[in-house]
This record gives structure tokens, sequence and C-alpha cells, in this order.
């Protein structure tokens, strides 16, 4: 229960601080508005708001899923097929070697200014955590364990189901963790370069406009949504992953 309570107690304070810097400072609202402020214009385009955040929403889990999908399938493929590995592992490294911000341009104009681009944009974000935190879950499953699966006559599909996959969940939980808070850098950066709904739709429009406070509260959606989506994927694997290590946090 105290753990529950930890992230509103930081967020209130985040909040209180805020909120105090942009009175002491006197900070104009056209640069930094009051967080109260932010609520009011959430309050009042809760609508506009919660029509975008689906659009991101929709973008950010569909990149997501087949995300996770393409980098398990890699991994599986660098482990159990080592004469393509020195093949694929420069595009393994080619896939994070080139931003995302320059390859929005490009996604664009191949796959247009609809859902599409975004999803192949989310999936390049997320694709190379999951893929290299899944080969080193499998590639390092404890040699014991093999050898001991090897003498008792199991089969490759039976080491992989019951030893190399339970082995490599913590690893592959750390790179689903780590895509889940990246995710919404490719929906974002493409809605930026080019589209007609979405949060970050919303924020250049606003921000063309001098709406500050209603960018503010689109970027505070956000963030909620990132957030929400984190906690939400970290209970998940801790009830899929009991017997991982835990921590006290």
């Amino acid at each position: 229960m105290k753990h529950s309570i930890k992230p509103l107690i930081v967020l209130a304070g985040l909040l209180l601080l805020w909120q105090g810097a942009a009175v002491l400072f006197e900070i104009p609202p056209y640069i930094v508005p009051e967080p109260v402020d932010v609520f009011s214009r959430m309050v009042a385009d809760a609508g506009l708001l919660w029509e975008h955040t689906l659009v991101t929403l929709a973008e950010m889990v569909l990149g997501l899923i087949l995300g996770v999908l393409f980098g398990v399938l890699m991994a599986l493929v660098l482990v159990y097929f080592a004469g393509l590995r020195p093949w694929l592992l420069p595009v393994l490294l080619i896939t994070q070697a080139i931003p995302v911000f320059a390859l929005a341009p490009v996604l664009m104009l191949w796959f247009g200014y609809g859902m599409a681009s975004k999803v192949i944009m989310t999936i390049l974000v997320i694709f190379f955590p999951v893929a290299t935190c899944c080969y080193d879950g499998l590639r390092h499953t404890h040699q014991g364990w093999l050898d001991l699966a090897h003498v008792m006559g199991g089969n490759g599909r039976s080491v992989l189901r019951l030893i190399r996959w339970p082995a490599a969940l913590p690893a592959l939980a750390s790179g689903l963790r780590v895509a889940v808070v990246v995710a919404p850098i490719g929906a974002v950066v493409g809605e930026w370069v080019g589209s007609s709904a979405g949060l970050g739709y919303l924020m250049l429009q606003a921000n063309a406009r001098l709406w500050v406070d209603l960018m503010f509260a689109a970027l505070t959606v956000l963030a909620f949504c990132s957030v929400a989506l984190y906690y939400i994927t970290d209970n998940l694997l801790r009830w899929l992953i009991p017997w991982q290590q835990k921590t006290a946090y």
C-alpha cells in the first residue's frame, strides 16, 4: 500500500514546486503557466484532449505489441541460428545508429501521414531494448541447466519452453520496462513531423497559436499515459514472473 502512495506524494511535490516557482519568480504564463491554469484547461478541453489521447495511445500500444513480437523473434533467431548472427547483429545496431528523428521524414514519405508511420517509428524505438535484453537472457541461461536437460533427453523445443524461456524472462522484463518508457518518443515524433491527430499534433497546434496552457495540458496527459502504462506493465510482469528477485524500493 505504501508503495502505491509514494508516486502520488512525488506528483504532489512536483506540482507544488511548479506552482511555487511560477509564483515566486513571476514567470509569465506564456512561458510556463501555473498548474491551476493547466488543470482548468484540461477540464475545459477534456473532450478534445481525450480524442487526441486515444490516437496517441493506439499508436503506442500497437507499436509496443509489434515491437515486442519482432524483438523476441530477432532474439530467438540470434540464439538458434548462429550462421545468421554475424549478418543480423549489424542490422540490430543500425536500428539505433540512425536517430528516429532523422528517419521520421522518410517514414512519412513511404507510409503516409496516417497511423502506420507512427506505429513503425514506435517499433523502431522499442525494438532494440527488447531484442537485446531477450537475446542476453536466452544466451546466458545457466549452462548446468542446459547440460542436465540434454542428459535427460530434452529436445530443442522443450529446452526453450521449460528452461531458456523462463530463465530469459527477467532480462526480457527489463527490456519491456524500457520499451514502455520510450514508446511515446516514436509516436509523438511522428506526430510532430506530420499528422492530423494525436497529442503531439495538438501540442504543435497549441504552440503555433500560443495556447501554452493547452500545450502543457497535452504534455501532462501524455506524461500521465506513459507513467500509467509503465506501472501497468511493471505490475503485470511481477505477476507473470513471480520467481524474479524482488528488491525494496
